[in-house]
């Protein structure tokens, strides 16, 4: 690669160690890059991007940043470079649709716990991304009703953050709404929005299955 960082306006670096090949490691742009070349990626400054591989030249390393990739120099972003032990649950906390489809496709656990216990898809769901959560809920096991360390499912985690149609697509998917958590609250107690409290109200008779009536329960009991 014949491009070369104008060190003139910008702190060059020594070359940083190239991420091992099949590692994700996320690093933070120093500086904004516009692309030289087609095969370069543009960034702007303290954009996040995911470096998944290294080209020829240490100097430039393959990257994502969001539905774009490319080459990036290693000395716009910053020296301390972070392995993502978990990519899955990075793409699903920030809603980076094709590099969670990237993770998948790799062979990356749906269904992985973090430190506190939460799944990608309690994290898709707390923050509202739809199209994450329908990825991981077209999984053969999503674990819709996962409880994290603290009790929440991903349900706890939308109805709580106002997402109205996660909510939805969660139910829709078998999530038991019925579920506490430590503090021995439901997703509908957490809810502000009405309309969240009011599809949970609706999930708990096609969950239970406990209103099938018979002639006895129109019984008149008065003397």
């Amino acid at each position: 690669m014949a491009t070369t960082v104008n060190t003139s306006v910008k702190p060059s670096f020594p070359p940083k160690p190239a991420p091992k090949p099949g590692r994700v490691k996320v690093v933070r742009a120093l500086y904004k890059y516009t692309a030289q070349r087609p095969t370069e990626l543009s960034f702007e400054e303290d954009e996040l991007l995911y470096v998944y591989d290294q080209d020829t030249n240490a100097n430039w390393w393959k990257a994502k940043c969001n539905n774009r990739e490319g080459l990036i120099p290693a000395n716009y972003v910053g020296e301390q470079t972070e392995e993502v032990a978990l990519p899955l649950h990075e793409a699903a906390r920030r809603g980076n649709i094709s590099f969670l489809r990237e993770c998948l496709k790799g062979g990356v656990s749906g269904t992985g716990l973090d430190s506190t216990g939460n799944t990608p898809l309690f994290w898709a769901s707390r923050a509202g991304h739809l199209d994450c959560v329908k990825e991981l809920l077209s999984l053969s096991n999503p674990a819709v009703n996962a409880q994290n360390k603290m009790g929440d499912t991903p349900l706890h985690a939308a109805a709580s953050h106002g997402h109205l149609e996660v909510v939805q697509i969660l139910l829709d998917a078998g999530t038991d709404a019925s579920l506490r958590n430590n503090e021995n609250l439901t997703a509908e107690e957490l809810a502000s929005d009405t309309a969240i409290k009011n599809i949970i109200q609706m999930s708990y008779r096609e969950y239970s299955g406990n209103y099938d009536y018979d002639d006895n329960d129109y019984e008149d009991d008065s003397d």
